[in-house]
Parts: C-alpha cells; sequence; structure tokens
C-alpha cells in the first residue's frame, strides 16, 4: 500500500476532524473572512470524492456523501463565523453605536444597511459559497472518476464502472 492509498483509507472521524480543524486554521489566518474556506472548498471537494470512491461504487451514495460532508464543513464555517461575528449585530439595534469608524466596507452607502449588508455575507453567503465550491469540486471529481472508469473499462472488459 502506498502513501497516497492511505491517504484515501483514512476513517471517517480523522476526516471530518482534520477537515474541521483545518477549517479553524484558515478562519483565523484570513483574520474572520473566510475567503480561505472558500478556496479551500475546492480541495476539500476533490479529496471528498476520492475518499468517497474508495469505499463505495454507487453514484447515489456516492453524491448523498459528498453532499453531507460537505455540509458539515460549511456548518462549521457557519458556526465560526456566527461566533466572530454574531456579537455585531447588537450595534443594529444600538442608535449611538460608531458604525462608519467600525471598520468594515462601506458596500451600500449607508453605514447600517452596510453593516447588515455585511454580516450577512460573512455569516450566511461565505458558508454557503464554501458549500457550493465543495460540492463542484467533487461534482467535477466525480465526473473525473467516471471518466477514468469507463476509459478502463474499454480496455479491461472485466472492470466494473459507475452506472448512472
Amino acid at each position: 500500500m502506498t502513501d497516497t492509498s492511505r491517504i484515501y483509507r483514512l476513517r471517517p472521524r480523522t476526516v471530518v476532524v482534520s477537515v474541521v480543524l483545518a477549517d479553524f486554521l484558515f478562519v483565523g489566518m484570513g483574520m474572520g473572512i473566510p475567503i480561505l474556506n472558500i478556496a479551500f472548498g475546492f480541495i476539500v471537494g476533490w479529496y471528498l470524492m476520492r475518499w468517497i470512491s474508495v469505499g463505495t461504487r454507487e453514484p447515489g451514495e456516492m453524491l448523498r456523501s459528498l453532499l453531507k460532508y460537505s455540509c458539515i464543513s460549511a456548518g462549521v464555517t457557519f458556526l465560526g463565523m456566527a461566533v466572530i461575528w454574531g456579537w455585531s449585530v447588537k450595534m443594529l439595534f444600538d442608535p449611538h453605536a460608531d458604525i462608519v469608524d467600525f471598520g468594515i466596507p462601506m458596500i451600500l452607502f449607508e453605514p447600517r444597511m452596510s453593516l447588515i449588508g455585511w454580516l450577512a455575507l460573512m455569516i450566511v453567503i461565505s458558508p454557503f459559497l464554501q458549500l457550493l465550491t465543495t460540492v463542484f469540486a467533487g461534482h467535477l471529481t466525480f465526473l473525473w472518476l467516471y471518466r477514468r472508469e469507463s476509459k478502463d473499462d474499454v480496455s479491461n472488459k472485466g472492470s466494473r464502472p459507475i452506472v448512472l
């Protein structure tokens, strides 16, 4: 067994803990802005599909597992963003809050609306984008695996391709 094949044979708990720790690391590296987590979604999606394909060859089960683990990864980012940015929601209801000097970009030209937009972007939209990148990369990997299996099936009449 080579080192690369061992990477794809890890236990589910090990994979989930590794992804969660890397997710927290990227939140910290991005200083609370989850751009690295969104980019990390491509790597996670690729790895998850390769990891899932070692255990099963049934397409429906592979895609369900991809969605399940992608939601776990995005959920961790959501919780992290809620902890980091959630406290600033109270500024929306404080008439004396200095939103202009809070340090967020004034993307909607009005401080209170910009804060609402920024919080929606950080807490809700960014984890959803991470979910989308993870699922997208997983689907591309799934198609690549299917294509590779189909080519092997043509040259190796005995192998079993993924049936769609």
